[in-house]
Formats: C-alpha cells, sequence, structure tokens
C-alpha cells in the first residue's frame, strides 16, 4: 500500500505530466513576480519598471490559462486517469484562481495608485511575503499530489502556517492604518488593499482544503 501511495498518478501520461508541471511552474514564476512588483511599488511606486512587472505577471496568467485549456482536452477528449480526472481538473482550475488574484491585484495597484505612508511598508512587505510563501509550500503539495502522495500533508500544513501568519500581520495593519490620523477615505483605500494581498493565502488555504480531499480519495 505504501508503495502505490508513492507512485506516480500520470503513468504514461507523460505529456500530460509536462502541461501540469509547466503549470506549476507558471504559478511559482508568478509568486516570484508579485513579490518583487509589490516592493518595487512601495518603494518607487507605480514607475515603469512596476509596470513592467505587471505586464509579465499578465503574459504569465495567459499562458497558464492556455496550459489549463490544454490540460482540459487531454483529460477529456482523451479520457486519460479517468479515476482522479474530476479531482485534477478541479485542482488546475482551483490554482488558476490565484493567478487571477495575482494578476488583479497588480492591476489595482496600477490602476488606483494606493498612497501607502511609509510607516505601513514594512508591514505590506512581510504581508506579501507571507502571502506568496503559501502559494509555495501550495505549488509543492499540488507536485506531491502527483508523485508521491505521502507529502501532501508535509507541505499542506506549511499553507495553513503561512495563512494564519498573514491573517495576523493582515489585522495588524489594518488597526494600524485605521488608528492613524490619516482621512477616513485613505484608510478605507488602504485597508481594500491589505485585503487584495491577504485574499491570496486565503484562497490557497481553501485550495489546499480541497487538495487535502483529493489526496485522501486517492488512498482509499
Amino acid at each position: 500500500m505504501e508503495l502505490t501511495k508513492k507512485i506516480s498518478i500520470f503513468g504514461r501520461t507523460r505529456a500530460l505530466e509536462g502541461e501540469i508541471d509547466d503549470f506549476l511552474d507558471k504559478l511559482s514564476q508568478c509568486s516570484l513576480l508579485f513579490k518583487i512588483a509589490i516592493k518595487v511599488y512601495l518603494s518607487e511606486g507605480c514607475t515603469d519598471d512596476f509596470e513592467r512587472k505587471l505586464q509579465d505577471v499578465n503574459k504569465m496568467e495567459s499562458d497558464a490559462d492556455h496550459l489549463r485549456r490544454a490540460i482540459e482536452t487531454k483529460l477529456y477528449a482523451q479520457t486519460l486517469i479517468p479515476d482522479s480526472r474530476g479531482d485534477v481538473l478541479g485542482l488546475i482550475e482551483n490554482l488558476d484562481q490565484i493567478l487571477n488574484l495575482y494578476e488583479g491585484s497588480l492591476w489595482a495597484f496600477s490602476i488606483e495608485k494606493p498612497d501607502i505612508p511609509p510607516e505601513f511598508h514594512n508591514d505590506f512587505e512581510i504581508l506579501t511575503d507571507l502571502a506568496t510563501q503559501s502559494v509555495d509550500a501550495l505549488v509543492m503539495a499540488s507536485r506531491a499530489f502527483f508523485r508521491n502522495i505521502d507529502a501532501v500533508s508535509d507541505h499542506n500544513h506549511k499553507v495553513m502556517f503561512f495563512e494564519k501568519e498573514a491573517d495576523k500581520v493582515g489585522t495588524k495593519l489594518k488597526k494600524a492604518i485605521f488608528a492613524s490620523d490619516l482621512h477616513l477615505s485613505q484608510k478605507t483605500h488602504l485597508r481594500n488593499f491589505v485585503e487584495h494581498i491577504d485574499n491570496v493565502p486565503d484562497l490557497a488555504e481553501d485550495v489546499a482544503d480541497r487538495l487535502a480531499i483529493y489526496a485522501i480519495k486517492r488512498t482509499i
């Protein structure tokens, strides 16, 4: 039984394996770009460098969409891995929502250009770091789902840890914002951007919860 759980889900479907790996690579790269983009915004504002990072994320999200459609086609048109097909499709679609969150958040920064006072920069950076770490752990859990089912929980608990820490920082940051002397409209605006970032680990936790169920189903 232990040996069975460590066998790859793919069998001979190497093309599908490659596309799922590529999709997960895109998500991981988007995390890095998002992290860099937020740091650029905090230090420089909505500069050309920030806009380039936004365009890089846009392209990555578009490429991931193409991969998602190719994966869907292989799963259904070629009737690959029928026993796990629905779970794999659900996982890919949920991971794709994280890419959409990354893109949407950066677009919000670009369009609304929030004025973030320097005293809040450090917590914004910490929150961003925790958000992207939660996604990185989720990517590792997702890779494990396809190759070593035993390792899924090892990575999933890290997703939960980073989400809880992000929630603490987000709450602390919102309290500091509303305790400041800023105008109420700016406080509300800044709160929205805290939530733009904090939504990422929240969704990562939701996907990890579903992934845990998919993993249990594979071991039964």
